[in-house]
């Protein structure tokens, strides 16, 4: 059965409705209508349908993790994600990033294979010396989930480490007929710092030099998103979040968690007060092997596990997400299995099992207790998103992981 037959946990939507859908979208590009005319819709504009599928979460189990220690029953140090989770859901346990010349097994790299469904050869775009600044040439699915959809942006989230401030910026990519008017918004704490500076300056709190220095700073925080010409703001869903973010935990930085839990705290209110639709959750915090402790390493998968058990229990706590959700887990790559390594785990040498990961789907339609266990390829996660969320991704080059589906 094509997954155009049945749109796992998505009822309302027939396979009919979904053609038309697609087919509307792409009539109006080939007419030479802008898909900016339609970004948002109002009396003069055209009313996009509104989206009944399942919500679905996207978990970057990142910083890259090797399959020893994540999905191997006897070593692994995500209990609840190996021993439970898998159960649940289908594990596609030979998922690969090919290995073609000039494929990076990194973060930044991995997240847009993730979010495009494309290989590519991604330069920074300042040209710094191990600068990740990448920008995607072809769409993000949330560019292709919020142009065929009336969604609002503070529905369609990345949540992003403190660490990655490069990865601010894959919230939309730089192909002609999709770009800044399809963009997902990010939850991250150099948005709230952003939005606390704003405030600060409107309060009056600064004077003299240190005005200037402050207002400097706004400036150059604001600007560093180029492409979108002054509409990189966060709406007032937005905003509000910030506001119960600041008065909860203060100013400081030193009260609210941090690293890869605050990534989960982040996700959690995301789901309770903005009602996100669709999440991208980049976890990162087993990258810290780099300073060259295995503990780092360990210890960040153990984070990431405690945070996708929260996350899980919060959207089975949650009547409108409990059987309308799911779950994507997956590495943005691999780790070196070198032991003679003077650091462990690397990713950066091009060694075979960087280019190893693993996938799990979990939710409404999707098969429990299944093992895909053939190769698949790391760029197919795109096009199941768009599969399970009931839109297409034509500039994608993975097929769908069509073995999930009940």
């Amino acid at each position: 059965m094509s997954v155009l037959d049945r749109i796992p946990g998505n009822p309302g939507l027939s396979r009919r409705q979904f053609i038309k859908n697609v087919s509307a979208a792409g009539a109006l590009s080939a007419l030479g209508v802008s898909p900016y005319s339609f970004a948002d819709t109002s009396e003069n504009e055209i009313a996009l349908p509104d989206y009944t599928g399942p919500n679905v979460i996207m978990i970057r189990f990142g910083g890259g993790v090797r399959r020893r220690e994540t999905i191997d029953p006897e070593h692994t140090y995500s209990p609840f994600f190996c021993h439970d989770l898998v159960k649940r859901g289908t594990l596609f346990n030979r998922m690969e990033i090919d290995s073609f010349e000039g494929i990076e097994t990194s973060h930044g790299q991995g997240t847009l294979y993730l979010l495009t469904g494309k290989y590519d050869k991604y330069k920074d775009v300042g040209d710094k010396f191990l600068g990740e600044r990448f920008e995607a040439k072809v769409p993000t699915v949330f560019e292709y989930f919020r142009r065929m959809y009336r969604i609002p942006e503070h529905q369609t989230l990345i949540i992003n480490g403190e660490d990655r401030k490069d990865e601010e910026f894959f919230a939309f990519s730089n192909h002609n007929l999709y770009g800044v008017e399809f963009r997902s918004n990010v939850l991250s704490l150099y948005r709230f710092k952003t939005f606390l500076l704003r405030r600060q300056l409107e309060s009056g709190r600064f004077s003299g030099k240190e005005l200037e220095e402050k207002q400097k700073a706004l400036a150059e925080m604001e600007a560093l998103d180029y492409r979108t010409g002054g509409k990189d703001e966060q709406g007032q869903e937005l905003i509000k979040f910030w506001e119960r973010w600041r008065a909860f935990y203060g100013e400081t930085g030193l009260v609210n968690p941090r690293g890869d839990r605050l990534l989960t705290e982040l996700t959690l209110r995301a789901i309770r007060e903005l009602r996100a639709k669709l999440i991208m959750v980049n976890y990162n915090d087993p990258d810290y092997v780099h300073w060259g402790n295995m503990n780092h390493y360990t210890q960040g998968i153990a984070i990431i596990d405690q945070g996708i058990r929260q996350i899980w229990d919060a959207v089975q706590a949650d009547e409108a997400y409990r059987d309308n959700t799911v779950f994507v887990i997956v590495p943005d790559c691999g780790r070196d299995s070198n032991p003679f390594a003077n650091i462990p785990c690397q990713h950066h040498f091009n060694s075979r099992s960087a280019h190893e990961i693993f996938a799990l789907l979990v939710g409404p339609g999707v098969d429990r207790g299944k093992v895909v266990d053939r190769r698949v390829d790391q760029i197919s996660v795109a096009a199941t998103v768009g599969s399970m969320m009931g839109f297409e991704t034509p500039f994608a080059e993975g097929p769908a992981l069509e073995e999930a589906w009940a």
